[in-house]
Protein backbone atom coordinates (compact mmCIF):
# COMPACT_ATOMS: atom_id res chain seq x y z
CA UNK A 1 0.00 0.00 0.00
CA UNK A 2 1.11 3.39 -0.71
CA UNK A 3 1.71 5.45 2.23
CA UNK A 4 0.43 9.59 1.55
CA UNK A 5 0.80 10.78 5.12
CA UNK A 6 2.65 14.17 5.49
CA UNK A 7 5.54 12.61 7.14
CA UNK A 8 5.63 10.44 3.65
CA UNK A 9 5.40 13.43 1.83
CA UNK A 10 7.79 15.33 3.28
CA UNK A 11 10.41 13.23 4.55
CA UNK A 12 12.33 12.81 1.38
CA UNK A 13 15.79 11.65 2.47
CA UNK A 14 15.71 8.46 0.65
CA UNK A 15 14.41 9.59 -2.49
CA UNK A 16 15.37 7.75 -5.47
CA UNK A 17 14.30 8.86 -9.30
CA UNK A 18 11.26 7.20 -10.10
CA UNK A 19 8.00 6.99 -11.42
CA UNK A 20 4.86 5.69 -8.68
CA UNK A 21 1.60 5.59 -10.19
CA UNK A 22 -1.11 6.11 -7.78
CA UNK A 23 -4.65 5.19 -8.69
CA UNK A 24 -8.12 6.48 -7.37
CA UNK A 25 -8.36 3.41 -5.48
CA UNK A 26 -4.95 3.55 -3.86
CA UNK A 27 -5.67 7.47 -2.68
CA UNK A 28 -8.79 6.50 -0.81
CA UNK A 29 -6.96 3.63 1.11
CA UNK A 30 -4.41 6.14 2.18
CA UNK A 31 -6.25 8.67 2.80
CA UNK A 32 -8.74 6.04 4.82
CA UNK A 33 -6.47 5.01 6.73
CA UNK A 34 -4.32 8.54 7.18
CA UNK A 35 -7.63 9.80 8.51
CA UNK A 36 -9.37 7.06 10.55
CA UNK A 37 -12.25 7.00 7.79
CA UNK A 38 -14.59 4.64 6.35
CA UNK A 39 -13.89 3.43 2.74
CA UNK A 40 -17.01 5.36 1.48
CA UNK A 41 -16.00 8.66 2.99
CA UNK A 42 -12.61 8.55 1.94
CA UNK A 43 -13.67 7.82 -1.66
CA UNK A 44 -16.11 10.83 -0.82
CA UNK A 45 -13.34 13.09 0.23
CA UNK A 46 -11.09 12.24 -2.33
CA UNK A 47 -14.05 12.79 -4.80
CA UNK A 48 -14.72 16.46 -3.60
CA UNK A 49 -10.82 17.14 -3.58
CA UNK A 50 -10.77 16.41 -7.23
CA UNK A 51 -14.08 17.71 -8.48
CA UNK A 52 -14.14 20.87 -6.73
CA UNK A 53 -10.04 21.45 -7.86
CA UNK A 54 -11.23 20.32 -11.62
CA UNK A 55 -14.18 22.54 -11.97
CA UNK A 56 -12.55 25.51 -10.66
CA UNK A 57 -9.82 25.13 -12.74
CA UNK A 58 -11.71 24.26 -15.76
CA UNK A 59 -13.19 27.50 -14.64
CA UNK A 60 -10.06 29.63 -14.89
CA UNK A 61 -9.36 30.12 -11.71
CA UNK A 62 -6.07 29.11 -10.04
CA UNK A 63 -6.58 26.82 -7.10
CA UNK A 64 -3.88 26.75 -4.40
CA UNK A 65 -3.35 24.24 -1.51
CA UNK A 66 -1.35 25.81 0.88
CA UNK A 67 2.01 23.35 1.70
CA UNK A 68 1.27 21.52 -1.32
CA UNK A 69 1.23 23.53 -4.54
CA UNK A 70 -1.45 25.41 -7.35
CA UNK A 71 -3.06 24.66 -10.25
CA UNK A 72 -3.21 27.41 -12.95
CA UNK A 73 -5.28 27.18 -16.05
CA UNK A 74 -3.41 27.52 -19.21
CA UNK A 75 -4.16 28.24 -22.21
CA UNK A 76 -2.72 26.92 -25.67
CA UNK A 77 -3.23 29.18 -29.37
CA UNK A 78 -4.55 26.78 -32.58
CA UNK A 79 -1.24 26.80 -34.29
CA UNK A 80 0.16 24.78 -37.70
CA UNK A 81 2.07 21.67 -37.24
CA UNK A 82 3.32 19.62 -39.68
CA UNK A 83 2.72 15.86 -40.39
CA UNK A 84 6.30 13.93 -39.54
CA UNK A 85 5.63 11.29 -41.88
CA UNK A 86 4.51 13.09 -44.65
CA UNK A 87 5.93 16.81 -43.90
CA UNK A 88 2.25 17.98 -44.47
CA UNK A 89 1.01 21.07 -42.67
CA UNK A 90 -1.67 20.37 -40.18
CA UNK A 91 -4.00 22.62 -38.08
CA UNK A 92 -3.45 22.19 -34.29
CA UNK A 93 -6.49 23.29 -32.48
CA UNK A 94 -6.70 25.40 -29.61
CA UNK A 95 -6.38 24.02 -26.08
CA UNK A 96 -6.48 24.39 -22.59
CA UNK A 97 -4.49 23.01 -19.86
CA UNK A 98 -3.13 23.05 -16.78
CA UNK A 99 -0.26 23.48 -14.74
CA UNK A 100 0.97 22.59 -11.23
CA UNK A 101 3.55 24.68 -9.45
CA UNK A 102 4.79 23.12 -5.82
CA UNK A 103 4.75 25.10 -2.81
CA UNK A 104 7.83 26.43 -0.84
CA UNK A 105 7.35 24.16 1.77
CA UNK A 106 7.16 21.20 -1.15
CA UNK A 107 10.39 22.24 -2.69
CA UNK A 108 12.21 22.69 0.32
CA UNK A 109 10.98 19.20 2.09
CA UNK A 110 12.66 17.58 -1.47
CA UNK A 111 15.77 19.85 -1.04
CA UNK A 112 16.02 20.07 2.66
CA UNK A 113 20.04 21.48 1.94
CA UNK A 114 19.25 24.18 -0.30
CA UNK A 115 16.08 25.09 2.53
CA UNK A 116 18.92 25.67 5.00
CA UNK A 117 20.99 27.89 2.63
CA UNK A 118 17.92 29.51 1.14
CA UNK A 119 16.77 30.54 4.57
CA UNK A 120 20.00 31.86 5.88
CA UNK A 121 20.84 34.13 2.78
CA UNK A 122 16.78 35.33 3.26
CA UNK A 123 17.78 36.38 7.19
CA UNK A 124 21.00 38.18 6.05
CA UNK A 125 18.71 39.52 2.79
CA UNK A 126 16.34 41.42 4.82
CA UNK A 127 19.01 43.08 7.25
CA UNK A 128 21.01 44.30 4.33
CA UNK A 129 17.51 45.55 2.82
CA UNK A 130 16.31 47.17 5.64
CA UNK A 131 19.82 49.01 6.10
CA UNK A 132 19.78 49.91 2.18
CA UNK A 133 15.88 51.80 2.47
CA UNK A 134 16.91 53.36 6.12
CA UNK A 135 20.10 54.87 3.91
CA UNK A 136 18.02 55.51 0.96
CA UNK A 137 15.24 57.58 3.24
CA UNK A 138 18.13 59.32 4.88
CA UNK A 139 19.09 60.38 1.50
CA UNK A 140 16.41 61.17 -0.21
CA UNK A 141 15.61 63.28 2.89
CA UNK A 142 18.64 65.23 3.10
CA UNK A 143 18.15 66.10 -0.75
CA UNK A 144 14.77 67.46 -0.46
CA UNK A 145 16.10 69.62 2.39
CA UNK A 146 18.68 70.79 0.61
CA UNK A 147 16.58 71.67 -2.58
CA UNK A 148 14.40 73.39 -0.26
CA UNK A 149 16.74 75.17 1.64
CA UNK A 150 18.65 76.89 -1.42
CA UNK A 151 17.91 80.31 -1.66
CA UNK A 152 18.66 81.32 -5.59
CA UNK A 153 16.29 81.91 -7.53
CA UNK A 154 15.40 80.05 -10.49
CA UNK A 155 17.40 81.48 -13.35
CA UNK A 156 20.22 81.66 -11.44
CA UNK A 157 20.03 78.27 -10.29
CA UNK A 158 19.76 77.15 -14.04
CA UNK A 159 22.97 79.14 -14.70
CA UNK A 160 24.91 77.79 -11.29
CA UNK A 161 23.35 74.06 -13.18
CA UNK A 162 25.09 74.85 -16.48
CA UNK A 163 28.33 76.35 -15.06
CA UNK A 164 29.03 72.93 -13.15
CA UNK A 165 28.36 70.73 -16.12
CA UNK A 166 30.64 72.95 -18.22
CA UNK A 167 33.32 73.06 -15.34
CA UNK A 168 32.84 69.03 -15.45
CA UNK A 169 33.45 68.97 -19.12
CA UNK A 170 36.48 70.78 -19.18
CA UNK A 171 37.78 68.68 -16.17
CA UNK A 172 37.39 65.63 -18.68
CA UNK A 173 39.11 66.91 -21.62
Amino acid sequence: MLDLGWGFLFDCTGFQAREVTVNKADLVEAVRSAADLTRGEAESAVDAVVSGVVSAVSSGERVTVAGFGSFNPSSRAARTGRNPQTGEPVKIAASTGVRFAPSTAFKQALNPRAAKKSAAKKAAGGKKAAAKTSAAKKNAAAKTLAKKSSSAPPKKQAAKTLAKKAAKSTKKR
